[in-house]
């Protein structure tokens, strides 16, 4: 009878260690996946980023070249934001993933060439796409 208890102990407790076995090794690959797939989502959204900071910074030197030596009262005001967002463009951490203000910076960054345009009269229309980024007017 004692033998009888053990076997049916045995087949109960195989339920229970094969439950704590796949959930182990579940656990295991699940981790591995992620990884990677949290790997790729970071690189994906971060060249987004690092295009769209590119179009301002070159959109930006352009206009710096077109506006040098102007001397007029508006063309001063253009060129005081225009290196307002050259400063904000350089300063950006670009290698600092964790940088908890990231997101605010990259919002102002998005403002100020807003309000350049504007002041420019220019109608900036970026857009990214599978092919990839551009800037068109």
């Amino acid at each position: 009878m004692a033998g009888d208890q053990d076997l049916f102990d045995a087949i109960v407790m195989a339920d229970d260690r094969f439950h704590g076995e796949g959930y182990r090794d579940g656990y295991a690959d699940g981790g591995s996946l992620g990884l990677a797939e949290g790997r790729r989502c970071g690189a994906e959204h971060g060249a987004k980023v690092g295009s769209e900071i590119g179009c301002y910074q070159g959109f930006a030197f352009a206009w710096r070249c077109l506006l040098h030596g102007q001397t007029t009262e508006k063309d001063s005001k253009k060129m005081k934001v225009l290196e307002s967002l050259i400063g904000m463009i350089q300063k950006f951490p670009y290698d600092d993933p964790t940088y908890a203000k990231l997101h605010d910076d990259l919002d102002r960054i998005r403002g100020r060439f807003k309000q350049l345009c504007s002041l420019l009269n220019v109608q900036p229309d970026f857009k990214i796409s599978v092919e990839g980024s551009g800037l068109s007017f």
